[in-house]
């Protein structure tokens, strides 16, 4: 089946796995190309979800002449929604559209811009995760409108999740099923990694410079210099409607470079600017019918379940049966004890019972004893740390009173600080990148090192740099066991440095001298198994538990309070405060208001 988009130019159906890029200025006619395809892809059956952050798309609905219905897609969201959409459902709408292969227009239009960001995050990291499986890798276009308020050039504080999602679809949704459009009148603000991944070009009138050079940066990648100067001449003065369409290899060997005029939508148009002088809207008077039964059952087996598998929510479930349960028992005593008073020969035993404000005050003792069993065990830690700093301190004084002055070989003079070779990092384990002042030979992390740096603290901070560099102090001082305010890591730093081991200031590098006196070293290991190291290094304390919940949620994020819960630690404490801040400066967890375990755990 051939989708007809002009009537010189149709895609075959296997459009729906491709990216493309639809680019034009306000008013040029690219929503008119972009609702063109959504209407061939649904007549073909092919499952089609329209993202729409202005609330322009509900014309699809209805006819174009308003008098006969349109198309029978599920409107999620906005003022004319079928069922009303949440910031926090981006998850659940996604486990929605991929399990039962619904058709559904996610209108954004009342959301706050971080509201956005939320639902579209959770919603396209979802959808990318559940269609890894197999069973669920079926065709589906996601089509994005004002594709810049996803795919931002330059993301705001919050929207870098989604960025990243972005990006992981466009770059490999289509190995798993999901093709993408992304329309924008806005090509300069369109994210450039996102934009030069699109297979296909759909280029309407565009006249601003900053967007016609971002145009240029996806025809660098995918064009000749003769089509680009032949499309860069003709843009500023396109008519409305007339389109570039330019798909190198695409869907044959000779692909695509044609200009088309595409032609009428044959649903609504609801993007359409009013009249002058219109006071109202002309409604369209027929609207497809769609199955909202149905469509809210599958929601409502969605929620719960997602519900069920929440442990706040099943808090509250074992709370709720709790209080049915004392109630039962309530009047089920009373009951006997007016039986029992029919019995003058029997005597009623009273029995303790705890009241309600009693028990409350009891919970409230059991939680402030928690959090100090916590405080005590962060004290115990740091105790643990200034022990073994002080061990070092009195072995170096010990060293320093016996062990003979060394003088180094002439043939090995010391190395100068500016030329020394540093460490660069390499999926957690170190590379020499050698000097361009002068060639170095590095000593395999076999070799048995320089003596003088024995068992002390300067040895796991140099193994902590050889491990991965260019650290800051206080992530330094963790990875080797040390407190970064201490006199004794300064000693350590001096040293390192004086021997031509250590570089840098604001971040720290081992140099390839410090890597030949350093000797042999155990590189970190990688994805699962170097979660299972950092577990391991971090014993017992809350900061595991914290790390392991997050494990456990991957790739999925989770909120302070059901890292708090699942770690059986209160996320109002300044402990908990402390852990997550050790976490993130050893790089295993991201995040702020919400937290995830950093992916290279899983790489």
């Amino acid at each position: 089946m051939k989708l007809k988009i002009a009537e010189d130019l149709s895609f075959p159906v296997d459009v729906v796995t491709q990216t493309i890029a639809v680019l034009a200025k306000r008013r040029a006619g690219k929503s008119y190309a972009m609702r063109r395809l959504v209407e061939q892809l649904f007549k073909a059956s092919q499952q089609v979800v329209l993202v729409d952050p202005k609330g322009d798309q509900w014309g699809v609905r209805s006819a174009a002449d308003g008098k006969a219905p349109g198309l029978s897609i599920v409107i999620l969201g906005g003022e004319r929604a079928d069922v009303p959409l949440e910031a926090g459902s981006g998850e659940v709408v996604a486990k929605l559209v991929v399990e039962e292969r619904v058709s559904v227009l996610l209108d954004l239009s009342l959301f706050r811009k971080h509201e956005v960001a939320t639902f579209m995050t959770g919603f396209l990291e979802n959808l990318y995760r559940l269609k890894a499986r197999e069973v669920y890798r079926t065709p589906m276009m996601l089509v994005v409108d004002e594709a810049d308020a996803v795919a931002p050039q330059k993301p705001q504080k919050g929207e870098e999740r989604m960025l990243g999602a972005a990006e992981d679809i466009v770059r490999r949704g289509g190995q798993r099923g999901i093709g993408c459009v992304l329309v924008t009148q806005r090509s300069a603000v369109l994210n450039k990694n996102v934009l030069t991944q699109a297979q296909v070009l759909i280029a309407l009138r565009t006249i601003a410079p900053q967007d016609l050079a971002a145009m240029n940066a996806w025809i660098d990648v995918h064009g000749t210099e003769e089509q680009k100067r032949t499309l860069m001449a003709s843009l500023p003065s396109l008519p409305v409607g007339d389109a570039w369409v330019w798909s190198p290899g695409w869907p044959t060997v000779d692909g695509i470079f044609k200009r088309v005029h595409v032609l009428p939508i044959e649903t609504y148009d609801s993007g359409a600017s009013p009249d002058p002088g219109e006071k109202k809207r002309a409604e369209p008077k027929s609207v497809a019918e769609v199955d909202l039964d149905a469509l809210k059952r599958q929601m409502s087996a969605t929620i719960e379940k997602a519900k069920a598998d929440d442990p706040r929510e099943l808090r509250k479930l074992l709370a709720e049966k709790d209080r049915h349960i004392k109630e039962l028992e309530r009047a089920t005593s009373g009951s006997a004890a007016s039986n029992e008073r029919a019995k003058p020969e029997v005597k009623a035993v009273e029995k303790f019972v705890l009241k309600d404000g009693q028990l409350a005050r009891a919970e409230a003792i059991v939680a402030k004893l928690d959090a100090t069993a916590e405080r005590f065990s962060t004290f115990e830690e740091d105790l643990r740390s200034t022990a073994k700093e002080i061990r070092d301190a009195i072995a170096i004084a010990i060293a320093s009173t016996r062990a003979p002055q060394i003088t180094p070989p002439p043939t090995q003079p010391r190395v100068n600080h500016r030329q020394a070779p540093v460490m660069s990092t390499q999926g957690g384990r170190v590379a020499p990148v050698a000097a361009t002042s002068r060639p170095a030979s590095l000593v395999s992390p076999s070799s048995n090192g320089n003596s003088e740096i024995g068992n002390s603290g300067l040895k796991r901070i140099l193994i902590a740099l050889a491990q991965r560099g260019g650290l800051t102090r206080r992530q330094l001082g963790l990875r080797a066991c040390l407190s970064s305010r201490s006199g004794t890591f300064d000693t350590y730093l001096s040293k390192g440095r004086t021997n031509g081991w250590i570089v840098g200031s604001t971040t720290l590098e081992i140099t390839t001298a410090g890597v030949e006196a350093l000797g042999h070293y155990d590189p970190l290991p990688e994805g699962r198994a170097l979660l299972d190291y950092w577990l391991n290094e971090l014993g017992n304390s809350g900061a595991a538990r914290i790390l392991r919940a997050l494990a456990h949620a991957h790739p999925m994020a989770l909120t302070r309070s059901a890292v708090g819960e699942a770690a059986q630690l209160s996320d109002r404490s300044g402990t908990f405060d402390t852990y997550l801040s050790k976490l993130r400066t050893l790089e295993l967890i991201e995040g702020r208001g919400e937290l995830k375990a950093s992916d290279e755990l899983f790489d």
